[in-house]
């Protein structure tokens, strides 16, 4: 495991969009003593099945997973993330996520939803912005999967999950059963842009959806339970 190494993990399908991802990737601020490397997936059977590729090749302490039309805007981001992750526990961080998944597994549409990010999933792209994240960090119970940055290796759990769906959601509890803390940080202004277009929720959704609560579901209510109102 190489501790000063950080590994930008993509699963692509178009070169092109890729391209202009690596392009950010490379106008980053890189901290002293460290390096970057980018490993690219293609033909993937599923998003756990090449994240998992990714983990079995690559020897980065530090791996960011996000998706090929994620553009990272925020040149200080290493540093940003390097800063949480000295608290040993914080497992995993995302820029947007839910601090209580609904009982219906659609984090979106839960009441306690955090971060920011510029994004196109209406067909226009526009700043989506949850709950602001008053501290360094807000602890949450997922984050979605346009970019997920760890400092540990968890096997992605291409099991279960052999689409293109509920792969994040299942990544953050898995980390939360491994008693790591999954976080949004706080951000003054996005640190990325996520171009990806109108979003269509299709039937397979619905199905890794199933999939999801039957794994999960018994995750989720004891979270119900423990937690109270937040205000």
């Amino acid at each position: 495991m190489s501790v000063s190494k950080i590994c930008f993990i993509t699963c692509v399908n178009n070169d092109d969009i890729y391209q202009k991802s690596l392009s950010y990737i490379s106008n980053l601020d890189v901290p002293a003593g460290y390096s970057i490397d980018s490993f690219s997936i293609k033909e993937a059977e599923s998003m756990t099945s090449g994240y998992n590729k990714a983990i079995r090749h690559n020897d980065a302490k530090y791996k960011v997973y996000l998706h090929q039309d994620v553009s990272i805007i925020n040149k200080s981001f290493i540093q940003d993330f390097l800063h949480i992750f000295s608290d040993t526990k914080v497992g995993m961080i995302g820029v947007a996520g839910s601090s209580q998944i609904p009982s219906n597994g659609i984090w979106w549409e839960s009441r306690y939803n955090f971060g920011k990010v510029y994004d196109s999933h209406t067909g226009m792209l526009s700043l989506l912005s949850f709950r602001n994240v008053e501290a360094e960090f807000e602890q949450v119970q997922c984050v979605d999967g346009l970019i997920m940055i760890t400092q540990y290796d968890i096997p992605w759990r291409e099991d279960i999950f052999t689409g293109w769906h509920f792969y994040d959601l299942s990544q953050s509890l898995e980390f939360i059963r491994a008693g790591y803390k999954v976080i949004v940080p706080r951000q003054c202004t996005p640190w990325c842009i996520h171009d990806c277009g109108l979003t269509i929720v299709r039937n397979d959704y619905h199905n890794y959806r199933q999939v999801f609560l039957n794994e999960y579901g018994k995750d989720l209510k004891i979270r119900q339970l423990n937690n109270g109102p937040i205000i």
